[in-house]
Parts: C-alpha cells; sequence; structure tokens
C-alpha cells in the first residue's frame, strides 16, 4: 500500500475496519481512533516521542488493541496553502512507517486544529493549563480523524 487520497480509504479498508488519526508534534505524537463505521473519532493517547522506531512500536501496538488498519495523518499545511518542513517531516513520517507495515495512509489538512483544540478546552470546558497540556494532542488527533471522517461521509 501506498500514501492514497483520502477518498480512496473507505474502498481499501476491510469492512467494519477502524482506523487512526495523528497529530505528529516535535516531542508528542496524538494518537486517535475511528469507529468502525468510519463515523466517528475519540481521542486514544499520546505518545511522547523518543525515536522513530520506538514510537512506531507503540503506534502499532494501539492500532492491533483496536483492529485498525489505516491511518490518516494530519498535514500541517501553512495558512497560504503551501507545504513547509513540518509538512516534509509528516511526509516522511509516513513514508517510514510504509517500510514497516503495509497500510493505507492518507493525510488531512490539521491547520488550526490546536488552536481549535485549546480554544474548546478553554472556552467551553474551561480546563487548567496543566490538564490541556495533556489533553490537548491526542484531542487534535481526534478533531483532525474527525474531519477526515466528516469528509468521507460527505462525499
Amino acid at each position: 500500500m501506498a500514501v492514497i487520497d483520502l477518498t480512496e480509504l473507505p474502498t481499501v479498508l476491510p469492512r467494519n475496519a477502524p482506523v487512526v488519526g495523528l497529530d505528529l508534534g516535535d516531542k508528542t505524537i496524538g494518537v486517535a481512533v475511528s469507529d468502525t463505521t468510519l463515523r466517528i473519532a475519540s481521542p486514544m493517547e499520546t505518545i511522547r516521542r523518543t525515536k522513530f522506531s520506538v514510537d512506531v512500536e507503540r503506534l502499532l501496538e494501539l492500532m492491533d488493541s483496536r483492529g485498525a488498519v489505516g491511518v490518516v495523518i494530519g498535514l500541517p499545511v501553512n495558512m497560504d496553502g503551501t507545504e513547509g518542513p513540518r509538512c516534509q517531516s509528516s511526509r516522511a513520517f509516513a513514508r517510514n512507517l510504509l517500510r514497516l507495515k503495509d497500510m493505507p495512509v492518507a493525510f488531512w489538512d490539521e491547520r488550526m486544529s490546536s488552536m481549535a483544540i485549546n480554544r474548546m478546552l478553554i472556552d467551553e470546558a474551561d480546563v487548567s493549563r496543566a490538564r490541556r497540556a495533556e489533553l490537548v494532542d491526542k484531542a487534535a488527533a481526534a478533531w483532525i480523524l474527525q474531519g477526515a471522517l466528516d469528509r468521507l461521509q460527505n462525499r
């Protein structure tokens, strides 16, 4: 398998198989998982980054535990629509992941996801700064995955 267009994702997945969503940061990887109908995303875990092999080992353990067979990675596109070094880093992560496991991988524009999550946690949930730090990465992964799932439902 390779990196595919998001709209192809349902056609290449086994029936009733969830996918994970990733928010790739410099220090953490936020992980979310979909339900088996590809309609609802839920925050799952934040992986503290150490080195690629260790990070991916944990990611694959999480995927196996939920029966997830595909990945949606947030692509940090610049506000003007261009791709910078962070996009290149996300694309490299996908290439390296595909060398270790054959699965469908798609990207979803993640612009403003962390900002939206922080705003929601502050304005709506009144979450403390310390607690936000624990929640923001996996919540951003769920935001990214939910956006991708909504796009799939409305195509």
